[in-house]
């Protein structure tokens, strides 16, 4: 029986790439990803509530050294009421009226002047702890860059796997067809045509895997940056292959233990911590406030009072304190314990993470330099073999095994130019500049 298989597979290439272009595509560079996935960001909505939510109780700090005015009044129904009054004006005085309802009207002003400190201190630790959550945000925004990079990493390497398994299927079912001929002429062996069959086949099933990894990149991708789901993202290679200056490591080292953004909001709330010890010690003096008020009552038949100012100084002091625990004293020692030890624990993580990352972004450097001379190999050693197979000198076999070497290398050196570029921003992430 006369099999085609050539002409089947070059037909399912070609629908394949003809579906593929009459998708919408949609072309995005790192950046516009960058900027798209910190725009719909659900983290960083999450940081500015809690910005906000600093922000607030800085304004309520605040607040406590502003004066209070309360303002009060009511109107009572008197039922029965005994009134007495013990100066009648004399035996001829009048007898004493009845009583069946009462009006009276109280504004006080308090303005607090001095209170053991603990305004002053809760005004600064409340600054410090909303610095502290803008560079926690700060952090937030770093991580999501790292994490959008990567996933446009991963659906760069998907999609350059996807173009060279095609460019490698297309070229293998030119083969089968020229060496079909030549097994229908008697020149070629039926089971070096089977072989060459055999390679296309697995090529084939190697392409719906990779298309299949592809599809799932894209609909990541299109979901971490807002889009629809069924949105073709087109990736940009220009961020591949870039050479970078690299720092020395002590250098490095240096810049991210001063500014990375989690450090700096440790320390902000170390600082905030240490106020919190001064407002808790606070606790142990008096509290001073200039008072004042107005205070006017009408109960008719009996008495009027008007302009009834009064002003003065009040003062309050807790004498339980001499004996009671300070409670928040203790808590904040505390706290300011577990924050130097964390300070400790992170600084310790940093220098880890950072002589990992400085090491692997090498590596992948001399990987890719590695597979750039291999994959020139690689071409010079299909070319050979394809002479010599020309010239009946070596096997299909070795043909194939050249042809598989060549794919391999290719695919290889695709990925490892991303991994480069991808090792490259994460050491950036941990240095902290990655948003920079």
């Amino acid at each position: 029986m006369n099999r085609r298989p050539g002409i089947i597979l070059l037909c399912l290439i070609f629908f394949i790439g003809l579906n593929a272009d009459a998708q919408d595509r949609k072309q995005i560079s790192l950046q516009q990803a960058v900027d798209l996935s910190l725009q719909h960001s659900n983290t960083l909505k999450i940081s500015g509530a809690k910005i906000t939510a600093a922000e607030a109780e800085l304004r309520a700090a605040k607040d406590l050294a502003l004066p209070d005015v309360k303002v009060s009044g009511s109107y009572l129904r008197l039922g029965g009421a005994n009134v007495d009054l013990k100066n009648r004006g004399g035996p001829g005085g009048s007898s004493t009226p009845t009583v069946n309802q009462a009006l009276y009207g109280i504004a006080n002003v308090t303005y607090p002047i001095y209170a053991g400190g603990r305004i002053k201190y809760g005004i600064e630790s409340a600054k410090f702890l909303e610095q502290a959550a803008k560079l926690s945000a700060e952090h937030d925004k770093e991580a999501i860059i790292y994490n959008t990079t990567s996933a446009y990493t991963n659906l760069y390497k998907a999609g350059a796997m996807v173009i060279l398994i095609r460019e490698s299927l297309k070229a293998s079912v030119q083969r089968d067809s020229v060496l079909s001929r030549l097994e229908q002429n008697g020149l070629l062996a039926r089971n070096d045509l089977l072989k060459a069959a055999l390679k296309s086949s697995d090529l084939e099933l190697t392409l719906l895997e990779a298309e299949n990894d592809l599809a799932v990149s894209n609909i990541n991708m299109a979901l971490l940056l807002g889009l629809p789901e069924n949105t073709d993202i087109e990736t940009d290679s220009s961020f591949v292959g870039a050479k970078q200056d690299l720092k020395p490591f002590a250098e490095m080292e240096a810049q991210a233990l001063q500014h990375r953004k989690d450090v700096q909001a440790l320390g902000f709330q170390k600082k905030a911590v240490a106020v919190a010890v001064k407002s808790a010690r606070g606790e142990a003096y008096p509290s001073l406030a200039l008072t004042g008020g107005y205070i006017a009552a009408d109960i008719p038949k009996l008495i009027t009072v008007t302009n009834a100012v009064n002003i003065g100084i009040g003062v309050q002091y807790n004498l339980a304190s001499l004996w009671k625990t300070n409670t928040k004293l203790l808590q904040a020692k505390a706290r300011e314990t577990e924050i130097t030890a964390k300070e400790n624990i992170l600084a310790d993580g940093i220098r880890l993470e950072l002589n990992r990352d400085y090491r692997n972004y090498i590596l992948a450097e001399k990987k890719t330099a590695v597979y750039e001379k291999a994959i020139v190999q690689a071409k010079e050693n299909y070319r050979i073999t394809k002479n010599k197979y020309d010239n009946n000198l070596v096997t299909v076999t070795d043909l194939l095994d050249a042809d598989v070497a060549l794919l391999q290398t290719r695919l290889n050196t695709a990925a490892a130019r991303a991994d480069a570029a991808l090792a490259y921003n994460k050491l950036l992430q941990t240095t902290g500049i990655l948003s920079k």
